[in-house]
C-alpha cells in the first residue's frame, strides 16, 4: 500500500462509518428523534405568478458543541439533502451557503458550520403554475449533526405557506443574505498542473484577503487537509491545492474562498490560463503558538552570539564584558543600557521591515545590507573602530574604550552590535522571523524584541548575576593590550566590507570609498587624538578633512557601478535561480540542490567554504546528475524575496534539496556539516548507479 493511497482509504472509511451510523440510527430517529440541530423553513414573502421569491432553511444547534456541514462536507460528514413536495409549476433552485469553516479531526478535514446559520434558495412560480392562492411548501431535510466525538443523522419535516400576490417581506432575509458567500461578477479560471489544481480567482488587488482558504465544491477533486498555497498576481488571487489521487480534470468548477475576516466569495470557473509567479501569501494557519515563536526568537538571538556572522562584533562585546568587572551598580547600568540599545535596534529594523513590506516593497531580513549606502557606512565605521582599538584616538563615553561605566556608551554599543549582528539568521531564527512577516504587527514586534533580548542576554546575566561577574578579570592595564588585539577581528571586518564594496560596485567604487575612509580617520584623529589639542594646528586640518571626506563620499556615489560587480568563482557550475529553472529541473526528474546566499552573510560564506564549494561535494553532485541552482540575494531581488517568503523564511541562508519525484523539498540546516551534500547526492545516485 502506498502512502498516497492512505487519504483515499481514510475518506472511504469515514464515509462508510457515517453511512453505517445513519442506517443503524434511523429506526431510533423514527421512534424518538433527538434533535441536535433544529431546522426551520422560512419564506421571504409573497410571490406573483411568473415571479420569484426566496426560501431559507434556518439551522439552530442545541449547544455549541454541535456543527452542521457544507454541501461538500470534506473528508467526512454528509451534506444536506431535501425531498420537496411542490405544486406543479413551482421550482426551487440550488441552495446558497455561507462560507464554511475548517475542522481538522484525526487528519480528516471537515467543512462545517458552527452556531446558527441559514441556507437560501430561489423559489420560482411559473405563469401557468397550478396555484390560485396561498400554497403550501412541504419537504423533508436529511442532514448530519456532529460533535468532535459523535455524529447523529437528522431528519426535519419542513412546512411553510407561500402567499400569492403582494405582501410584506420577512426582514430576517436581509441578515441571511449578508451572511452568504457573495457571488463574483467575473468567472474564475483553473488548470491542472502536475499534482496540483491551480485556480485564478478575480479579486481586486486592494482587497485584503489575509490568510484565505478555498472550499472546492466538486467532490473528491482535491486533498482537503493538504496545505493550500496562495499568491497575488495583480487583480487575481491564485490558489494552488494538491489534487486527490486519481482526480480527473473537471469541465467546470465552483467553490467559496473564505477570507480572514470570515466573509466569503462564491466563484464559478472554467478551464483556462492561470498566472504564474506573483507575490506569495504566507499562510499562518500552521504556525506554532506565539509563545513557542517567542522562545525560538529568544534562543535564536542567544545562539547568534556564537554564529560566524557575529564574529566582527565580538571585540565590542568582549570589552563590555571586561568592563562589567567593576562595581555592581556600574555593571547593571552597563547591562541595561546595552540591552536597551540591542532591543531598540531590533525593534527599529523589524518595524521598518514590516512598514516596507506593507507598502509593497519586496524586502526581507537584513535588507539594510542590500543598500550600497549602508555598506559604505558600515565600512567607514569598521575602519574607525579598528583605528580606535589601535589607540589612534579615543571616543569619549563609548563603552568600548575600556573606561568607566557609561550608559550612553553601552547603549550605543548595543545599537551597533545589533545592527551588525542581525544580517544573518541562525538556528531557530528562521521560523520566528518568517512568522513575523504574517502575524499582526504587535505580535511581530514582540518577536523582534525577543530576538534583541536573546542577543543581549549574556550581558544582562553578567550585569545582574554576581557569581558570573566575579569570574571575569578585573579591569587593569591588560585591557589596553586586549583592546589592541581586538583591532584584528575588527580590521578583518573592515576588509570583508571592502571586499563586499568591490564585489557589488567595482574597483573604482572601492578606491573612492577607501579614500573617504582615510579622510574620516584623519578628521577623527585631529578631533580626538590627545596629541592634537592646540587649536591653531587643528583648525586647518579639521577644515581640510571636513571638506574632503564628503566630497569623496559624493564621488563614491557616482562611481558605483552594479554592472561592474565581480562574480565569485563557482565550483559547482550552478545556474541562477528562477522559478522556471527550478520547474524545468524537477520536470527532468533530476535531484536539485537550491541554495540562497549573499556576500554580506558570513554564515553563508562559511557554509560554502566548508560544505558547498568543495571538491568532494562537486564530485558527488556531478555523480548524482544533480542540478545546482544558486539564488544571490546580495542585492534586492523581488523573485528571490517572494520565494523566501513562500518558504516561510525572512532571510538567508536557505538550503533546499529536491529528491527526484519528491513533492516537497527537504530543508537543510542553516549550519551545514561537511558531508551533508555528499550524503544526499550519494543517496540520490544509488538507484541509477548500474545504468549510468
Amino acid at each position: 500500500m502506498t502512502s498516497a493511497s492512505l487519504p483515499v482509504i481514510r475518506r472511504v472509511f469515514a464515509a462508510l462509518v457515517a453511512l453505517l451510523g445513519a442506517v443503524l440510527m434511523l429506526p431510533v430517529a423514527a421512534q424518538a428523534q433527538d434533535t441536535n440541530i433544529a431546522a426551520r423553513l422560512l419564506v421571504e414573502g409573497p410571490v406573483a405568478k411568473g415571479g420569484e421569491t426566496r426560501i431559507a432553511i434556518e439551522f439552530s444547534p442545541k449547544s455549541a458543541e454541535w456543527h452542521g456541514y457544507w454541501s461538500n462536507p470534506g473528508d467526512a460528514g454528509l451534506g444536506m439533502q431535501v425531498e420537496w413536495h411542490l405544486p406543479a409549476g413551482v421550482t426551487i433552485a440550488d441552495f446558497h451557503y455561507p462560507p464554511p469553516k475548517t475542522l481538522l479531526i484525526g487528519g480528516l478535514m471537515n467543512h462545517v458550520f458552527e452556531g446558527d446559520y441559514a441556507v437560501v434558495a430561489p423559489l420560482r412560480v411559473a405563469p401557468d403554475a397550478a396555484v390560485d392562492g396561498p400554497f403550501e411548501l412541504t419537504g423533508k431535510a436529511f442532514y448530519l449533526a456532529c460533535t468532535d466525538k459523535i455524529c447523529v443523522p437528522q431528519e426535519a419535516r419542513l412546512r411553510a405557506v407561500v402567499g400569492l400576490g403582494q405582501g410584506k417581506d420577512n426582514p430576517r432575509f436581509a441578515a441571511f443574505q449578508s451572511a452568504l458567500a457573495a457571488p463574483l461578477d467575473q468567472p474564475a479560471r483553473f488548470a491542472v498542473e502536475g499534482d496540483s489544481l491551480r485556480i485564478a480567482i478575480p479579486l481586486p488587488a486592494s482587497l485584503d484577503v489575509g490568510t484565505p482558504h478555498v472550499f472546492v465544491g466538486t467532490r473528491e477533486l482535491v486533498r482537503y487537509a493538504a496545505p493550500q498555497r496562495f499568491a497575488r498576481a495583480g487583480d487575481v488571487l491564485v490558489a494552488q491545492i494538491p489534487l486527490a489521487e486519481g482526480a480527473a480534470m473537471p469541465a467546470s468548477l465552483s467553490g467559496i474562498v473564505r477570507l480572514s475576516d470570515g466573509t466569503g466569495l462564491q466563484f464559478e470557473g472554467a478551464p483556462g490560463t492561470v498566472p504564474t509567479g506573483g507575490e506569495p501569501i504566507r499562510m499562518g494557519s500552521d504556525l506554532p503558538p506565539w509563545w513557542a515563536l517567542l522562545g525560538a526568537a529568544l534562543l535564536g538571538g542567544l545562539i547568534l552570539n556564537i554564529m560566524p556572522c557575529v564574529f566582527p562584533i565580538l571585540s565590542l562585546k568582549a570589552l563590555s564584558l571586561a568592563k562589567a568587572g567593576g562595581s555592581e551598580a556600574s555593571a547593571r547600568k552597563d547591562a541595561l543600557a546595552y540591552t536597551a540599545g540591542v532591543v531598540l535596534a531590533c525593534l527599529a529594523l523589524g518595524g521598518l521591515l514590516l512598514v516596507l513590506r506593507a507598502s509593497g516593497e519586496a524586502v526581507g531580513w537584513a535588507f539594510q545590507l542590500q543598500e550600497p549606502g549602508v555598506v559604505v557606512a558600515l565600512f567607514l565605521l569598521a575602519v574607525a573602530l579598528t583605528a580606535n582599538f589601535l589607540g589612534a584616538f579615543e571616543i569619549p563615553g563609548m563603552a568600548i574604550t575600556g573606561g568607566g561605566a557609561s550608559g550612553r556608551g553601552s547603549f550605543a554599543t548595543g545599537l551597533l552590535a545589533a545592527f551588525v549582528a542581525t544580517p544573518c539568521t541562525g538556528p531557530f531564527m528562521a521560523a520566528a522571523l518568517g512568522a513575523a512577516l504574517v502575524l499582526p504587527w504587535p505580535l511581530a514586534l514582540g518577536l523582534f524584541a525577543a530576538l534583541g533580548l536573546g542577543i543581549a542576554l549574556p550581558f544582562l546575566l553578567v550585569g545582574f548575576v554576581p557569581a558570573i561577574r566575579q569570574r571575569l578579570p578585573r579591569p587593569g592595564k591588560w585591557m589596553v593590550t586586549f583592546r589592541r588585539w581586538m583591532a584584528l577581528p575588527m580590521g578583518l571586518t573592515a576588509l570583508a566590507l571592502g571586499w563586499l564594496l568591490w564585489r557589488t560596485g567595482g574597483t573604482m567604487f572601492l578606491v573612492v570609498c577607501v579614500g573617504a575612509a582615510a579622510s574620516v580617520l584623519g578628521l577623527l584623529a585631529v578631533l580626538l587624538a590627545p596629541a592634537q589639542r592646540q587649536q591653531t594646528r587643528r583648525k586647518p586640518l579639521i577644515a581640510m578633512f571636513a571638506i574632503v571626506a564628503p566630497l569623496l563620499l559624493m564621488q563614491a556615489a557616482g562611481q558605483f557601478n552594479p554592472d561592474a560587480s565581480n562574480p565569485s568563482s563557482d565550483m559547482l557550475d550552478s545556474q541562477p535561480f528562477s522559478e522556471a529553472a527550478l520547474a524545468q529541473a524537477r520536470a527532468a526528474n533530476r535531484p536539485v540542490f537550491l541554495y540562497f546566499t549573499a556576500d554580506w552573510c558570513l554564515t553563508c560564506k562559511v557554509n560554502e567554504s566548508v560544505a558547498i564549494e568543495t571538491q568532494a561535494s562537486a564530485q558527488a553532485l556531478d555523480a548524482a546528475d544533480a542540478v545546482v541552482l544558486r539564488g544571490d540575494w546580495t542585492r534586492r531581488d523581488p523573485a528571490i524575496t517572494a520565494f523566501l517568503t513562500q518558504q516561510g523564511v525572512a532571510g538567508v541562508p536557505l538550503y533546499l534539496w529536491y529528491a527526484p519525484g519528491a513533492s516537497a523539498p527537504q530543508r537543510l540546516p542553516q549550519v551545514l556539516s561537511p558531508r551533508v551534500l555528499q550524503d544526499l547526492a550519494t543517496a540520490s545516485a544509488r538507484p541509477d548507479d548500474n545504468s549510468r
